[in-house]
């Protein structure tokens, strides 16, 4: 499965990679390296709603415990879990983007491996420039 990404979305994440410091790339970063450059660049008024995107929430459940977990994908500086706010960089960051509303996936995440459904995407509205 290849994700997909608003070049908006892939410029922002490109960009946070390189400027981060050597001492903050971890495991995450380098996964998130490679999903980035596998992805599809889509450009930003094409891609599908049904995508997760930067800021986008999300509904994703575990098939192993059937328990339903809402959250929105944003950038480090934004990431607050009390608000289910979790970043790019975080492991379900980093396997959520990029993927669409229906998909299943498996995902090794801090609590072991998880096979996961994105069963809701809701995105922002856009507003394009005239």
């Amino acid at each position: 499965m290849k994700p997909f990404l608003t070049a908006s979305d892939y410029k922002t994440i490109h960009s946070l990679i390189l400027n981060l410091p050597a001492q903050l790339r971890g495991k995450e970063v380098a996964q998130l390296q490679h999903e980035i450059k596998s992805a599809e660049i889509v450009p930003d008024e094409k891609i599908s709603a049904d995508i997760i995107q930067i800021n986008s929430t999300f509904e994703v459940l575990d098939l192993e415990t059937q328990r339903l977990m809402k959250f929105q994908v944003v950038l480090p500086h934004q990431a607050d879990l009390k608000q289910s706010k979790i970043s790019i960089l975080s492991p379900l960051g980093v396997a959520m983007i990029g993927f669409r509303q229906g998909m299943t996936m498996e995902w090794t995440l801090p609590g072991g491996r998880k096979k996961l459904q994105i069963k809701q995407v809701e995105n922002p509205i856009r507003i394009t420039q005239l």
